[in-house]
């Protein structure tokens, strides 16, 4: 969010360590037009002022969302190119509205020392701008890049079988999206919430959730929104499709509704303090309704030390060694760690499996080679899937190598006929918010609990919502479990 507070730590620390140091301003509304409010030229010129000062050897600016026109390119890299003669300047962008190149081009007749594009086969829409573009038209002139197109032929075609493997994974996008100068959406986010919106039973809303994206930045300030800036406003835009409420709803009803966590958190000031200042009198009723302090200032500042031995001794404990880089990765992602770790329980070392295979479930009658070490491999054909029995199992039937083996598997995906859950909506009921996976059950039938507690824990894609009940009173029933995968108004909880 360009808080410089939070930056401050990490330049500290990378200077020290006698890293290269680039100070990054997030780009967001349109230095070009005057009538975009706060993130004028000079807002930037202030912020990269204060990056040059606190140490930065190098400026870039990250145009997460490609809001960059040609027009702003050339304003703003001339401006910090004049003020900053023998600092390098790097400029980053997405093609979400077909405008890249042209930008890129902009930002490197202004100044710019460095542009980022993508390898054809993987640029344009909300990827990088192509490098081959870039690079033509900027052939015989004083900015030529010294590459050769004929060199860059081969690598592309590599890029383009690799991507067609991945091709179960396309978001669905097929064109550049100009609309992006309204609704501000990253293009690393674009496709992410294009997909959780499926996931979530969104679909055909796909329009009205990008409306509601530029409307939640509003609700929320007018924010730069970079991950995870951007999740907060995806999130809240998501919730506010699924709920159907608007600016004036979320104001209304702040201090009861069921935000996403992420949402509350940033209110909190969890991951700092946003440029002018948090929206009011939002902030205080959402953190009102939750009897919650805010945090003032640079949030790191009140976190605990890490005692990374301590942790280091409980995740042997659990899973074996643990290398340097599975204690971070714990450290900064415990959940996702976890789950990583139980995965591979399951299903040991998925590396030897080919991408494809991995990506792809095998057909009836296919074969693949897998490759268990040097030397070492196994010749697997699939033979025949058998029907699900009535514990939900399957047999699986293949050859190894030519001998016959067989393994029972769980099929997930079979679903039980005729189950439909009750609804919520009568008085003392606890209903999910929205489509989703509950995570967490915080109450049990007996226990007493206070209207605004939270009962449940719902996670819908990457957004994780906490439900709060309806009312005051005793825990009549608790209907569903962790694990459970819920409807939007599917009864959580009933309270006597």
């Amino acid at each position: 969010m360009n808080y410089i507070e939070n930056l401050k730590l990490g330049v500290d620390a990378a200077g020290k360590a006698g890293g290269f140091v680039e100070g990054t301003m997030s780009y967001t509304g349109d230095v070009a037009d005057p009538t975009k409010g706060k993130y004028n030229l000079e807002y930037y010129m202030k912020l990269a002022r204060e990056l040059v000062d606190m140490g930065s050897h190098s400026l870039a600016i990250k145009d997460m969302a490609g809001l960059l026109t040609p027009r702003a390119s050339k304003l703003l890299v001339s401006a910090l190119r004049e003020e900053f003669p023998n600092t390098p300047i790097h400029v980053h962008t997405h093609d979400t509205a077909g405008s890249g190149v042209a930008s890129m081009l902009a930002a490197a007749e202004a100044g710019a020392d460095v542009v980022d594009g993508a390898m054809d086969a993987m640029s344009g829409m909300t990827s990088q701008p192509s490098i081959g573009a870039i690079a033509a038209n900027l052939k015989g002139t004083d900015l030529d890049t010294g590459l050769d197109m004929a060199q860059l032929a081969p690598l592309n075609t590599y890029w383009e079988n690799v991507r067609a493997m991945y091709a179960p994974f396309e978001s669905g996008q097929l064109s550049g999206s100009s609309d992006v100068y309204q609704h501000e959406i990253p293009g690393g986010q674009y496709t992410n919430l294009l997909f959780q919106s499926k996931q979530l039973g969104l679909t055909e809303k796909w329009p009205e959730i990008k409306r509601k994206y530029a409307e939640a930045n509003i609700v929320l300030g007018d924010i730069p929104k970079v991950t995870p800036s951007s999740k907060v406003v995806g999130d809240l835009a998501q919730f506010m499709v699924a709920q159907n409420l608007d600016a004036k709803d979320i104001l209304d009803k702040a201090e009861t509704l069921a935000f996403p966590d992420s949402v509350v958190n940033f209110l909190r000031g969890d991951i700092g303090i946003p440029p002018g200042g948090f929206p009011e009198p939002l902030r205080s009723k959402v953190l009102k309704g939750r009897g919650l302090e805010p945090v003032e200032g640079r949030p790191g500042k009140f976190i605990k030390e890490y005692d990374f031995e301590k942790e280091r001794e409980s995740l042997e404990a659990a899973y074996g060694k643990i290398d340097e880089k599975d204690l971070l990765s714990y450290a900064l992602y415990p959940d996702v760690f976890k789950e990583w770790k139980e995965y591979q329980i399951v299903y040991g070392d998925v590396d030897v499996l080919p991408t494809n295979l991995f990506l792809n479930p095998m057909n009836v009658g296919q074969e693949g080679e897998f490759v268990l070490g040097k030397g070492m491999s196994r010749v697997i054909k699939l033979v025949a899937i058998q029907d699900v029995d009535e514990s939900g199992s399957r047999d699986v039937l293949f050859e190894v190598n030519g001998e016959t083996n067989y393994v029972s598997v769980t099929d997930t995906s079979v679903a039980l006929e005729g189950a439909v859950r009750e609804k919520a909506g009568a008085p003392g009921t606890v209903g999910s918010p929205m489509p989703g996976v509950v995570v967490g059950v915080l109450v049990k039938p007996g226990d007493k609990i206070k209207e605004g507690d939270t009962v449940a824990t719902l996670s819908a894609m990457k957004m994780e919502t906490s439900v709060p009940a309806t009312s005051s009173g005793v825990v009549k029933r608790v209907l569903v479990n962790v694990g459970d995968k819920v409807d939007g108004d599917d009864m959580l909880i009933e309270i006597e």
